[in-house]
């Protein structure tokens, strides 16, 4: 994971020597909004967008999700990074269809060629502008939530305003201690800062898993946003976080509450078809050299997300 420099590539890992062996998360470099009112610089426009993600990306793996929910698809295109994220950072399998890049980076100083700043996905680009709209998730999937809704007719909504104090209050909970907790405790580079995230993680998903077992989602009985910001770690965790960033207090196949929760997120259609464990499994074994140094992939293990989840009757 290396970073630009007023424009120039360099191939540096996050510095935890100022933060006492802990990982810090950089914000987002690009925060504009795809807006329905008359004066909005980007307005939600058919074939005017084009999203980057990685399928390994749990925070990709939110917006391709939107996408889907929201039928984006004919809408907005994608491009698919590689899953092998090395000296280069994230590169294209095929030139990219905008300009021919072969590199994200190259994306970045496409917008602003003296970028300073991580080189992450997902990447949402505006053709009209030639700019990044944003590199944010989270206000990525709020965008696609509302903002095409005029032009799909689909008005399925994920934060509507009844639930926007639960969300919020879930996302603000869920977000440091799993969501970016799981990354606290791979990226730790000491023993102390490992333990305080490791210890934050599992009492987090005790709490989750507790409340879900009189809850069907997050916010009752309606899913949102809030769910979906958690699925997509979940659905990483007992493929790559248990042992690659070394969660192994528990998998969530062993929460039943969670572990069903999940099964029924991931069974939604249109979801598996989102979620890609190769690269899932690819990306982070084979590219986080300073933590599997053999860049062996592991061949499991064996996930049974199509079997019956079981949460029909919780919360009724």
């Amino acid at each position: 994971m290396g970073k630009l420099i007023e424009g120039v590539w360099h191939d540096v890992w996050y510095d935890t020597k100022q933060t006492k062996g802990k990982f810090v998360r950089e914000d987002a470099g690009f925060r504009d909004w795809i807006e329905n009112k008359p004066q909005a610089p980007f307005q939600p426009e058919s074939g005017r967008y084009h999203l980057y993600v990685s399928l390994a990306c749990p925070w990709a793996h939110r917006t391709l999700i939107f996408r889907k929910l929201k039928g984006l698809e004919e809408h907005i295109d994608v491009t698919v990074v590689c899953p092998d994220m090395l000296s280069d950072g994230w590169k294209m399998g095929l030139p990219e269809p905008l300009f021919g890049h072969t590199k994200l980076h190259q994306i970045y100083t496409q917008a602003k060629p003296d970028y300073t700043g991580r080189v992450t996905v997902p990447v949402l680009w505006d053709k009209k502008t030639n700019t990044i709209v944003s590199n944010e998730s989270s206000e990525i999937i709020r965008m696609f939530n509302s903002a095409f809704n005029q032009l799909t007719g689909n008005q399925d909504d994920y934060y509507p305003d009844s639930l926007r104090e639960v969300i919020e209050e879930w996302n603000a909970f869920i977000y440091p201690n799993i969501n970016n907790g799981v990354y606290r405790c791979g990226f730790a580079t000491t023993q102390e800062a490992y333990e305080e995230a490791y210890n934050a993680l599992f009492s987090a998903l005790d709490r989750v898993e507790h409340h879900l077992a009189t809850h069907r989602y997050l916010a009752g009985s309606q899913m949102t946003e809030a769910d979906w910001r958690l699925f997509t770690t979940l659905i990483r965790f007992d493929a790559v976080y248990v042992g690659h960033f070394k969660c192994n207090q528990k998998r969530i196949a062993d929460y039943p509450h969670l572990n069903g929760y999940m099964k029924e997120l991931y069974q939604i259609e249109g979801i598996a078809e989102t979620t890609d464990f190769y690269h899932i499994k690819r990306h982070y074994y084979f590219s986080h050299i300073g933590i599997n140094p053999t860049q062996v992939v592991p061949l499991g293990p064996n996930l049974d997300l199509d079997s019956d989840h079981g949460r029909e009757g919780i919360g009724r």
